[in-house]
């Protein structure tokens, strides 16, 4: 058959088009089945790795890169079939992760950080920690960082490769938690009914446990004042409103039994104040004379 001054091969041209069409019907049911297949993996290794009491954003997260690899290889072997060479792509796929990767450096090692945060669980969310200079309630924790939120009710976003590198201080890791609380008193008061005064408000308390009981010490003579530590245990729930409280009590306590909670004073010596003070007396004591009594 000739078109436009050229022979055409029309069995050649049907077969060729039969043979791409079922190629790429192939194709098609690679890629659909393959998908498939690829979505049951995912979740299969999803509930394996729940069961395994792995945190669920890590498990999340590898799922979808483990769907996303499948997917992947599924397009690479639909394009195969086609007759699309995917050494090529393959490179250019490659070559563009690493330029990814050395462009997001900084995303990537938040990233692994956050994978060791959700893995080994320093803390959880809800447990009130401190991170570098930073305190709060945790909210949220993501692959990339972790959100805190204070007391004050501001939101604090932190890095976690800055929370991988700092030390962190969880308050609220054990169920228990000691409240310490120092008066200072007068030097001239009496220390043993201070300690009584105190010792008998913690252990009235109802939040207070009496194992280990509370005990009174003297930690310090300082300056102004005779300084007394209580240590008292309560339940991390309790702890602030018990430390509140005994606060005010033993403000209230302590003036009934007349024990002056000192503030900070200073005694001041102004030197050859005394010599100052005798020549003004000598000056004021001299005789007038006769023209200044006349006058």
């Amino acid at each position: 058959m000739e078109f436009l001054g050229f022979t055409v091969d029309v069995a050649a041209l049907t077969s060729n088009a039969l043979s791409l069409v079922v190629k790429v019907a192939f194709a098609i049911v690679i890629f659909v089945v393959g998908r498939w297949l690829a979505k049951k993996a995912v979740t299969f290794a999803h509930g394996i790795m729940l069961r395994s009491h792995l945190d669920d954003t890590v498990a999340s997260f590898l799922g979808r890169l483990l769907y996303g690899v499948l997917l992947v290889v599924v397009v690479l072997a639909a394009l195969s079939k086609v007759g699309v060479q995917t050494t090529s792509v393959v490179a250019i796929l490659g070559g563009a992760a690493v330029a990814i990767g050395l462009s997001l450096k900084d995303q990537l090692s938040n990233f692994a950080a956050g994978i060791m945060i959700v893995t080994f669980r320093p803390f959880v969310r809800g447990d009130y920690v401190q991170i570098s200079s930073y305190t709060g309630t945790v909210t949220e924790i993501t692959l990339i960082n972790t959100h805190l939120t204070t007391i004050n009710n501001h939101d604090i976003i932190i890095p976690n490769g800055d929370i991988t590198t700092s030390a962190v201080t969880n308050y609220t890791a054990l169920p228990n938690r000691r409240v310490d609380i120092t008066v200072g008193i007068g030097y001239d008061a009496d220390i043993k009914t201070a300690k009584e005064v105190m010792l008998s408000l913690a252990r009235n308390n109802p939040m207070a446990f009496t194992d280990p009981e509370p005990i009174v010490r003297v930690t310090n003579l300082g300056d102004n004042s005779v300084d007394l530590t209580l240590n008292v245990w309560t339940t991390n729930a309790d702890w602030w409103t018990m430390q509140c409280d005994l606060l005010e009590q033993f403000k209230y306590a302590l003036d009934d039994e007349k024990i002056e909670i000192p503030f900070p004073q200073r005694s001041v010596h102004v030197k050859g104040l005394d010599q100052m003070i005798n020549q003004m007396g000598q000056s004021q004591k001299l005789p007038m004379s006769k023209d200044s009594a006349y006058d």
